[in-house]
């Protein structure tokens, strides 16, 4: 069984756009999952007028105060499920008719090669689009210049390449999952540093979801190879350093949760990374270099390099 978990919140806009697509994927194994943070809107009716349609299908509940962020309605979740395979699920996007399929048969793959006692976690790209779902990319991996090959912890440690609506993980990574005794920048985030330390991660190149991009979004994309981007990186320093410091603090929140389980250079690296903030320019130079610490792209690392 696949369990797709949906964090909602005054979601009233796409919702129901969003579990059409889910209802209508070619594999029906699954079974959906939507908490509530609180809307102030309709998104809870129609999340609940769907559960009386499909009651084997969704399972519709309601936090009893709003959680503050969607990363810790997504944490909670993800702690309450152990299941078979879980799937995250944005509320404002539109899945692809073989997105489950394509990453289910991924999935299965991987349990072939590793085993299903290896923790294992399987992303796929995705198309951008407008609020109207009209293309904005083809392929968001080109779109940011991602490389999805940096799963090492070095690498997960200062850059997220796992965008969280495109993951499929095994039961065996949701068993480590821990809630964060600490900072996080973001859930997907967390768990793909759980299972960079802990496990595989591999990626589909294909395209499964339409991420749809309306100005609300809690992480939006932007173009990096774009003349904006570049200026944003030249002139708002500001948002660069805060950038880099919250890896500093998830790093010493993920060394806190996961000690007793870490190798001892992991820990020896999250220490020293985690420690960054309150060190000089040129120690964090030295411990990038040290631990092959760089964002991926040339104008990030330059970015890193200049204002960390």
């Amino acid at each position: 069984m696949i369990s797709i978990l949906l964090a909602s919140y005054n979601g009233e806009k796409y919702i129901a756009e969003q579990i059409e697509s889910i209802l209508n994927q070619t594999e029906q194994n699954f079974r959906l999952y939507i908490n509530d943070d609180c809307s102030t809107d309709n998104t809870f009716k129609i999340s609940k007028d769907y559960e009386k349609k499909y009651p084997d299908k969704i399972k519709v509940t309601r936090n009893e105060k709003n959680s503050g962020s969607a990363k810790y309605n997504f944490i909670n979740m993800m702690i309450e499920h152990k299941d078979d395979y879980i799937m995250l699920c944005d509320q404002d996007d539109v899945w692809l008719p073989n997105k489950i399929e394509i990453t289910l048969k991924k999935m299965v793959e991987l349990e072939k090669k590793y085993g299903k006692f290896t923790p294992l976690l399987v992303h796929t790209d995705l198309k951008i689009v407008d609020t109207n779902l009209a293309e904005i990319s083809e392929s968001s991996k080109n779109y940011l210049c991602a490389n999805y090959d940096k799963t090492k912890l070095n690498n997960l440690i200062i850059q997220n390449i796992v965008t969280g609506c495109t993951a499929m993980y095994n039961k065996t990574l949701a068993d480590l999952t821990k809630y964060p005794k600490g900072f996080i920048v973001m859930h997907d985030w967390w768990l793909a540093l759980t299972a960079s330390a802990f496990g595989i991660i591999e990626h589909c190149d294909e395209q499964t979801v339409l991420y749809r991009q309306h100005g609300d979004n809690s992480v939006g994309v932007h173009n990096m190879k774009s003349l904006k981007f570049v200026l944003t990186y030249t002139f708002k320093s500001n948002l660069i350093k805060n950038a880099i410091y919250e890896t500093f603090k998830q790093s010493e929140t993920f060394l806190r949760t996961y000690n007793y389980m870490l190798l001892d250079d992991e820990k020896e690296f999250l220490r020293e990374y985690s420690m960054l903030n309150y060190s000089s320019k040129l120690k964090k130079l030295n411990v990038f270099f040290k631990y092959k610490t760089f964002k991926n792209g040339f104008f990030r690392v330059v970015a890193q390099f200049m204002f960390c």
